[in-house]
């Protein structure tokens, strides 16, 4: 029987795992796309008409795969620096990449505030990127939990795309076991050219195959492909997104790629690949390969495929010098989209009065009142971290308490709002932070626990680089007001190294981060509820001695109470020396005044509580100053390098004139803290100490 056209049809389109002809021949306009804006980036590089280069030269072909079967503006993508190719398959135009390369205002992704291939895009739900390798994995975990939090039904997928030596990272560990523990519809695509810039897979990964490695996890299918086969790349991404769509479980594609050219501009690859090596990878280049495909199968003839060259040329070519008469970033717009412009924090908005009522209660207690209000006020508030759920074996209920917090903050919640809102998670302070990230970027308000300030340095990448940059770096196109809150300082005994240290500087340091540290009960309460109405990310600080003090107790004071940031509390007036401190030194600073005032009648100490230290109340400093023309800066941190450091240099450098007296900081002996409260009474600041201090300022 004669094969007919409509059969010769159908076998091709099987064959070509069920891709037409179009869709081939766009697949091959993408990488040639793909490569010539590499290309024409290196050439402007050269002539410094743009300022760095980093190419995914080998990479086009899965990448063009991977944006053939999801679907953008609908799906989302957390992409990596080579995945120009994905990019471009989803919709980004190569004028807008060009527009990133010369650092336009202009340019969608970042307004000229990032390197180029920092790929972002709000409408086609592309994250966007950032510089550190690994990061964005757990924030594609949050992002898609997301996804099911918004609706159970969803056949939405989050892909995370990476490169072999970012597999190193704990954060990708974290977060395959955080989506396997979820089956979260997360789609992992590893892009393995086997190097790490200059590190070989080799003295990378043990056995030198990451596929081997992550075989035990559960529910995780894993596709092992040639990244440079078209075709093979896309059977393997569409089966993996198959399996995500089905709620399966998280999938991983493995693809083996080629890197052509030296990692960035900044690196010349013949110092370590062989010229053999080289060669063995050019002949595997899909830019040479998937159109020579093409007219071997008859897809497109020669002259066709020279007329679409031609065409791309001439499109790459004119966006470039499109994008080179753009303006660059003003000025001025250095601050822009540091904060929220939506909600201002420290506005008078927030500036609202208590309305007490009932018996006083402790600062556990309050913090706990006003999540529960939030949360029944916001619905999309959820609550997780190490040990905050009340069981996560939700039947025990029924015969135990449940935990809720090792310090009882987030007690009966669980209980109340479902484990669906709140629940526990992993060991892992970054994987923690990052799916809060992800979650907050997706509109949610996660409030996500640090169990001690002494454990947050694993997050700190995902704290600094992540959470404070993301609205800043993406102009405005991206978000993640999360709140981070976290137990911190001593005063314990017992608590010694590892569960007493304070360290707020290394945050009030990070502009786009918001970080308070209340001293009292109704402070805490009214500084979360602003905190948790915030547009901005806050790191917000509770004092473990401060809890369950009986003096810092109070009736609670309505459920919208709220507290503006930057708003310093005057808790002793005085006319002849200021004390600037926070946290749990209030009191300190309280009972020194009080010790000195008894001794020396003349003596009046004006204590300042801070309250909020990013942003800080200078205007109430130094109105306290021009008043009694002597400070002493304290807080609980070492001296030397502490956060008063700041504030001291500042009255300095602006009230000099005003003062009779040098600038006095009190801090911690610069070491730390000890377990034996003898120990740790003498390294921590006492009110003797500052007393002494307040003492020795009076008769200067």
């Amino acid at each position: 029987m004669a094969t007919t056209p409509a059969s010769t049809e159908r076998y091709k389109a099987v064959r070509y795992e069920g891709l037409d002809a179009d869709t081939l021949i766009r697949a091959f306009r993408i990488m040639h796309t793909a490569r010539r804006l590499d290309d024409r980036e290196i050439a402007l590089k050269r002539q410094n008409r743009i300022f760095f280069q980093i190419s995914g030269a080998g990479h086009e072909a899965v990448e063009t795969a991977a944006g053939l079967v999801l679907r953008p503006g609908s799906d989302w993508i957390y992409p990596y620096y080579r995945d120009r190719a994905l990019c471009l398959t989803l919709g980004v135009t190569p004028y807008e990449m060009l527009l990133q390369s010369v650092g336009a205002a202009d340019d969608p992704a970042s307004g000229g505030r990032q390197m180029p291939s920092h790929w972002g895009s709000p409408k086609l739900h592309i994250v966007t990127a950032s510089s550190p390798t690994g990061t964005q994995f757990v924030q594609a975990v949050g992002c898609a939990e997301a996804s099911r939090f918004r609706n159970a039904k969803s056949d939405e997928v989050t892909l995370v795309a990476g490169g072999d030596g970012a597999t190193s990272e704990g954060e990708f560990w974290e977060a395959l076991n955080a989506a396997c523990l979820k089956r979260l519809p997360v789609l992992f695509l590893i892009e393995d050219n086997g190097y790490a810039i200059s590190v070989p897979l080799e003295a990378q990964t043990a056995g030198g195959n990451i596929s081997t490695l992550i075989a035990g996890f559960p529910h995780l299918l894993r596709q092992e492909v040639d990244g440079t086969d078209f075709l093979a790349s896309y059977r393997a991404l569409r089966d993996a997104a198959a399996h995500c769509r089905s709620g399966q479980g998280p999938a991983l594609v493995h693809a083996h790629v080629v890197r052509l050219y030296s990692h960035s501009l900044s690196d010349d690859e013949r110092m370590y690949k062989t010229a053999a090596e080289r060669k063995a990878e050019s002949e595997r280049d899909p830019f040479l390969t998937f159109p020579k495909f093409l007219v071997d199968e008859g897809i497109l003839d020669r002259h066709a495929l020279q007329l679409i060259v031609h065409e791309i040329d001439e499109e790459v070519h004119e966006a470039a010098q499109q994008a080179l008469r753009q303006d660059a970033p003003a000025r001025e717009s250095a601050m822009v989209y540091l904060y929220s412009g939506r909600v201002d924090p420290t506005s008078e908005a927030f500036a609202a009065a208590p309305y007490v009522t009932g018996e006083p209660k402790t600062m556990v207690d309050l913090l706990n009142a006003t999540l529960r209000e939030e949360m029944r006020r916001n619905l999309d508030v959820v609550v997780f971290g190490e040990d905050v759920a009340d069981c996560s074996r939700e039947e025990n209920l029924a015969e135990v308490k449940g935990k809720g917090g090792v310090f009882k903050v987030t007690a009966g919640l669980q209980i109340e709002f479902g484990p669906h809102r709140v629940f526990n998670t992993p060991l892992a302070e970054a994987a923690i932070v990052g799916r809060a990230i992800g979650m907050a970027t997706r509109g949610l308000k996660p409030v996500a626990e640090v169990q001690f300030f002494d454990y947050i340095w694993p997050a700190m990448m995902q704290i600094r680089d992540e959470l404070a940059t993301m609205r800043w770096r993406s102009n405005g196109g991206f978000s993640c007001p999360v709140v981070l809150r976290v137990p911190i300082g001593g005063y314990l005994n017992g608590g010694a190294v590892y569960h007493s240290q304070c360290g707020e500087v290394e945050f009030t340091h990070i502009p786009g981060l918001r970080v308070v540290m209340p001293s009292n009960a109704l402070d805490a309460c009214g500084l979360l509820r602003t905190a948790m109405r915030s547009d901005d990310p806050v790191l917000f600080l509770e004092h473990k001695r401060l809890y369950r003090e009986p003096y810092n107790r109070s009736p609670h004071p309505g459920s919208d109470f709220t507290i503006p940031f930057g708003r310093a509390k005057i808790v002793k007036t005085g006319h002849n020396l200021t004390i600037v401190t926070y946290g749990a030194v209030v009191q300190k600073a309280l009972q020194a005044a009080m010790q000195v005032e008894r001794t020396n009648h003349e003596a009046s100490i004006e204590v300042i509580d801070l309250r909020s230290l990013a942003p800080y109340d200078w205007d109430a400093v130094r109105s306290s100053i021009e008043k009694t023309n002597r400070v002493i800066v304290a807080h609980e941190d070492t001296v030397s390098w502490g956060y008063g450091a700041e504030i001291a240099a500042r009255i300095a450098d602006e009230l000099f004139d005003k003062l009779d007296a040098p600038v006095r900081r009190v801090g911690a002996l610069d070491t730390w803290v000890g377990y034996h409260p003898q120990l740790e009474h003498a390294i921590l600041p006492q009110v003797d100490d500052l007393a002494r201090e307040a003492e020795r300022l009076l008769a200067y």
